[in-house]
C-alpha cells in the first residue's frame, strides 16, 4: 500500500478524544510512509488529520470540488488538490488515488463516502481495504443497525465482515496490509464468511458472534 484515503468530519466533534484520533492516525501513516488521500478541507477532523500530516513531512493529496473551495473550506497547504466538478467525481478520483479506506467519526458526508466505497467492494469493483476506526464506540449504533440488516435479510454476513472495524489506528492498518479479497459467495446467494474483527466489535456490544 501507498495511499490511504481516510474519510472523517468536517467538524471537530464535542469530544476532543476524536481530534487526538485524527492526529494519531496521521502518526500511524507518516511511521509506514504512507499517503493521505482525503476531501480536501482545512476545516474540523479533515483539517486536523491534514495539518498532522503536513508538520510530520508527509504527502497530503486532497480532492475537492470547486463550489467547496469557492467557499473557503479548502486546504491551500496541500502537497497537491485536485479541483473537480461533482461529488461524484470526487469519490472516484479519491477511490483511483488509494490503495485502502478508513473512516474516522463523521457526519452524513463521512457515512456516504465510506458506505459507498464499501458496496464498491461488495460489488468487486474494488479489491481495496475498507475500515471504520472506532473510536470510543463511535460508531456502535452503526454496528447495530449492520447486524439487524444482516438479521433481516438485506445484507450479507460475507459483506459485512468485509467492513474492518478497529479502535486502534495501528492495528487496523496493520490488517489492511495484510487484506486479501475474500472468496465470497455470488450476489444471491446465502451464508456467511470469515470474521475480520467485525464479529469481535459486534460480540463487544452484545450483538453475538
Amino acid at each position: 500500500m501507498k495511499s490511504i484515503c481516510v474519510f472523517c468530519g468536517s467538524n471537530p466533534g464535542v469530544n476532543p478524544v476524536y481530534a487526538e484520533a485524527a492526529r494519531e492516525l496521521a502518526a500511524t501513516l507518516l511511521a509506514r510512509g504512507l499517503r493521505l488521500v482525503y476531501g480536501g478541507g482545512s476545516v474540523g477532523l479533515m483539517g486536523i488529520i491534514a495539518d498532522a500530516m503536513l508538520t510530520g513531512g508527509g504527502e497530503v493529496v486532497g480532492v475537492l470540488p470547486h463550489s467547496l473551495w469557492k467557499r473557503e473550506v479548502g486546504h491551500g497547504g496541500l502537497t497537491k488538490l485536485h479541483l473537480v466538478e461533482t461529488m461524484h467525481e470526487r469519490k472516484t478520483l479519491m477511490a483511483d488515488l488509494s490503495d485502502g479506506f478508513v473512516a474516522l467519526p463523521g457526519g452524513a458526508g463521512t457515512l456516504d463516502e465510506a458506505f459507498e466505497i464499501w458496496t464498491w467492494a461488495q460489488l468487486g469493483i474494488h479489491n481495496k481495504p475498507c475500515g471504520l476506526l472506532n473510536i470510543q464506540g463511535f460508531f456502535d449504533a452503526l454496528l447495530v443497525y449492520l447486524k439487524h440488516a444482516v438479521g433481516e435479510g438485506f445484507l450479507k454476513s460475507h459483506h459485512l465482515n468485509m467492513l474492518m472495524v478497529d479502535a486502534n489506528s495501528t492495528t487496523l492498518l496493520d490488517r489492511f496490509a495484510a487484506y486479501r479479497t475474500p472468496n465470497v459467495p455470488s450476489w444471491s446467494s446465502a451464508g456467511g464468511g470469515g470474521s475480520n474483527g467485525m464479529q469481535d466489535a459486534c460480540q463487544r456490544i452484545g450483538l453475538g458472534g
